[in-house]
């Protein structure tokens, strides 16, 4: 399983990159792993104000529909819309064009309720 050391990881099995006030979120490794072929996502819209661990999407697949939390709270600033046409990237690339959405943060402290890789890699052995 992969699990970018760079990257900060939920319970709920999303991953996120800060970049400045930027929080860019997707699913994880382990998550498409266990999801298997992902064949639709619902994301919220552009706008939407969110807080830390709200439920802000659905993912499905043939076998079941997964729940997407956000991992911080702020106004999402962009969706991966090409992902839209290509659900099968969350699959394929899940920490590269697979990303879900961006975040722009309004609680900055709430990053230190992430998980670092070495924790996530623990919660899923």
């Amino acid at each position: 399983m992969n699990t970018p050391s760079e990257l900060k990881y939920t319970k709920e099995h999303e991953w996120v990159r800060i970049e400045g006030k930027i929080a860019t979120v997707g699913v994880t490794d382990y998550a498409q792993a266990e999801l298997t072929d992902i064949t639709f996502f619902e994301l919220p819209e552009i706008g939407r104000e969110v807080k830390q661990l709200e439920e802000i999407g659905v993912i499905e697949t043939s076998k079941a529909v997964s729940e997407i939390y956000s991992p911080l709270s702020g106004k999402i600033v962009e969706i991966n819309s090409a992902s839209d046409d290509a659900p099968e990237t969350l699959n394929s690339d899940p920490y590269g064009e697979g990303w879900l959405l961006k975040i722009e943060l309004t609680d900055e402290v709430e990053v230190e309720k992430l998980l670092s890789a070495e924790a996530y890699q623990e919660l899923t052995e």
